[in-house]
């Protein structure tokens, strides 16, 4: 008996050290706080459609801080899971907002995290969803991809993600993935695809440039005068979540890929 015991106790040590780190994160006040409102808002939109439950929730963070990389971990340092809400960039931005659309406590909102950040939610640098096109290509999946259906303009590129031009990585220890990327350019985003977006859609701004998908992403928003795009802008001008006229963004980019929550 004390054999089988002894031999269950190392079975059961394997089991943790080879389970992935997620547990909650130690969070500072602000971001609790935050995350309690977030939750807050969500128990209160009731049988809302998920765009428009995105939307209100996007909505309450509009101002908050831009925060360049906010996550910690790489191929040399441990990964590690990150709630910080006092800042964001556009990628954590998105992870918040969809976490949060999908919970009612705590609890669940980090559970959500993991899954909504983390490939099969294993909290690890390499398994982390560092492309756009990932929310829906690798498990949990997040959202579809709706481009080509958006415009007969869309366009089909095979991309080498993580693989620059000279045959270097982006970020080292993660593995090249070839995904075949469909956006619309720019000029071709005309007055029947923004009138084919909804509220709540994800939008990347699509680039050229090898070995990635996009270069920013933010959250589409339907109002009486036409869609913005809602995202935490780098820009010295605003440097904070604001909605920007998305007539206005697309002057500055060289097209989109259009991803819709699930």
């Amino acid at each position: 008996m004390r054999i089988i015991v002894r031999i269950m106790l190392v079975l059961a040590a394997l089991v943790c050290a080879l389970a992935p780190a997620s547990a909650a994160p130690s969070v500072d006040d602000a971001s609790a706080r935050k995350i309690d409102e977030l939750l807050t808002v969500r128990a209160e939109s009731g049988g809302l459609g998920r765009g428009e439950i995105i939307e209100r929730l996007s909505a309450r963070l509009l101002g908050t801080p831009y925060g360049a990389n906010m996550l910690i971990g790489s191929a040399t340092e441990p990964e590690q899971l990150v709630a910080d809400l006092r800042r964001v960039d556009c990628f954590t931005y998105l992870d918040y907002i969809d976490a949060a659309s999908r919970s009612s406590t705590r609890d669940e909102f980090f559970t959500h995290l993991v899954s909504t950040r983390y490939i099969d939610g294993r909290v690890e640098f390499a398994q982390r969803k560092h492309f756009f096109t990932d929310w829906a290509t690798r498990e949990r999946l997040a959202a579809t991809d709706v481009t080509a259906s958006l415009s007969p303009a869309a366009v089909n590129t095979t991309k080498h993600l993580n693989a620059k031009a000279d045959g270097s990585t982006y970020l080292p220890g993660v593995a090249v993935v070839d995904r075949a990327v469909t956006h619309i350019p720019a000029a071709a985003v005309d007055g029947g695809v923004r009138a084919a977006l909804r509220t709540g859609d994800f939008l990347g701004a699509y680039t050229p440039e090898a070995g990635l998908d996009v270069t920013h992403v933010g959250i589409i928003v339907q109002t009486p005068t036409g869609p913005v795009f809602r995202n935490a802008s780098s820009l010295a001008a605003h440097n904070q979540v604001v909605d920007t006229p998305l007539t206005e963004y697309l002057q500055t980019v060289p097209g989109v890929v259009v991803l819709r929550p699930l």
